[in-house]
């Protein structure tokens, strides 16, 4: 089933290719009956135009009778807006998620962290991290790194990781199977050799390879 945030999405671009149709095929038969908007010669003699103000007092997005079309505006404008309302529906879709958990949320470069505070075994935090429209925490630097710290410490729990052993004894790799650009071992890990195939971290930001099977906290990014 399609998110709040999709259908919204989905309306809007509907509407900004009608808009672009009406520009570009001037003659054409009215649209009201394809998406339900009124067609070009519905528009004559409405209402000036209004619309939402940026902060520098501009036009950012026209509006006529609350629909975003403007005849006569250049081709490359739906483009831009097209390009932002994506952008602002993925964003609003990881927030969707984020509030879904209803957890301690911090935030580490464009990565939304967030734990609901359960200690679960590595296959259910995963898939509870799915379910929300995210992953499970992988920090690939020292700030993303310490941004999930922040949340164990929170807790004072250990935390699991999107890190997972590969098929080569002491190799380990990101869940999506990508080598690892950054790590944080504790000292002598990882020493599992095979056996401990997924990684904690400790409460120090350090990371230990452990059985899978075991409950740790759920952190999860977006």
């Amino acid at each position: 089933m399609l998110s709040y945030s999709s259908y919204v999405l989905t309306a809007v671009a509907a509407l900004l290719v009608t808009c672009h149709a009406l520009r570009k095929f001037p003659e054409a038969p009215r649209l009201a009956g394809i998406f339900g908007l009124p067609g070009r010669d519905d528009l004559r003699g409405q209402p000036p135009l209004s619309g939402l103000i940026g902060p520098s007092g501009n036009l950012i997005l026209p509006l006529r009778n609350g629909l975003p079309c403007v005849h006569g505006l250049p081709n490359s404008l739906d483009t831009e807006l097209y390009d932002t309302l994506l952008h602002l529906g993925k964003r609003l879709s990881r927030l969707e998620g984020v509030l879904a958990l209803n957890g301690k949320i911090t935030e580490a470069g464009e990565k939304i962290l967030a734990s609901n505070g359960k200690e679960v075994d590595f296959a259910s935090a995963l898939e509870s991290c799915e379910k929300a429209g995210g992953t499970l925490a992988t920090p690939m630097n020292e700030e993303e790194n310490n941004a999930v710290l922040s949340i164990v410490k929170l807790y004072n729990r250990y935390a699991f990781l999107g890190i997972k052993e590969g098929d080569t004894s002491g190799q380990f790799k990101y869940i999506d199977g990508s080598p690892l650009n950054y790590t944080k071992w504790h000292q002598y890990e990882p020493n599992g050799k095979g056996r401990e195939k997924c990684v904690e971290m400790y409460t120090d930001g350090s990371w230990n390879d452990k059985r899978c099977n075991l409950h740790r906290l759920t952190i999860c990014e977006f």
